[in-house]
């Protein structure tokens, strides 16, 4: 017994052995099962062995699937198709199958059956002759009207202000830019011109004039004594 449990242990390097010898061991067929009533020996043995058929079979097809979905996914890798891609088309294709359904037909269907009960009503008929009534009424009133005119008006006067201070500012810089060029073209010229020369000379000549006069003025201010600086000779009487 306790060596069987060692075989038995997936850690065991003995794994599997008891298997083997278990395999080798003959297998009675009086230790089967019983056949099921209503069936012979014989046609147990066929339908046993169509099954283990069946079951090769479908693990056959679970290999060639298998091997399908390896290949798809390496044609999808090579055209650039993302897992998103795949899930959008699932959706759509889904979305699709929904709509072509007997269930989501009949539903449309009734929905517009329901549409034209809904519309065809006095209620809804009354309900909509109403808000016509007030439509009407409200843009016909006098305060819709001066409400209207007074949008227009303000949206008039802000293009045109709008369009008035596009022209000034425009304007302001190509006067701007005219004046500049302008300067510095001629002011090279006026600067050596013999008129200019003349100007600067005059204006030097009265400036020194005029801080010569301002240097005696403040002289004169700030002696301590006037006339006591004469000497005493020309104090002295006849």
């Amino acid at each position: 017994m306790e060596s069987a449990n060692q075989d038995i242990n997936l850690n065991s390097p003995n794994k599997g052995l008891l298997a083997d010898a278990m395999t080798d061991v003959p297998v009675d067929n009086a230790a089967r099962s019983a056949a099921p009533e209503g069936l012979t020996l014989a046609e147990e043995e066929e339908l046993r062995a169509e099954l283990a058929k069946v079951e090769e079979e479908i693990g056959t097809l679970r290999q060639v699937l298998a091997a399908k979905e390896r290949h798809c996914g390496e044609l999808k890798r090579k055209l650039g198709l993302t897992p998103l891609d795949g899930l959008k088309q699932n959706l759509s294709k889904s979305w699709h199958d929904v709509q072509v359904s007997n269930a989501y037909v009949k539903t449309s269907e009734k929905l517009g059956e329901w549409n034209d009960k809904v519309t065809q009503s006095d209620l809804y008929l009354s309900a909509s002759s109403t808000l016509e009534d007030w439509n009407e009424k409200l843009t016909q009133s006098e305060a819709y009207k001066k409400t209207q005119e007074t949008l227009s008006q303000a949206g008039q006067k802000t293009s045109a202000a709008l369009s008035n201070v596009g022209s000034v500012i425009s304007r302001k810089l190509g006067d701007m830019s005219g004046y500049s060029i302008r300067h510095s073209i001629s002011m090279p010229a006026m600067r050596n011109s013999a008129t200019f020369k003349s100007f600067e000379d005059r204006v030097g000549t009265i400036k020194s004039r005029v801080v010569g006069s301002r240097e005696n003025s403040t002289d004169g201010l700030h002696s301590p004594s006037g006339a006591g600086d004469k000497t005493p000779q020309d104090n002295a009487p006849f």
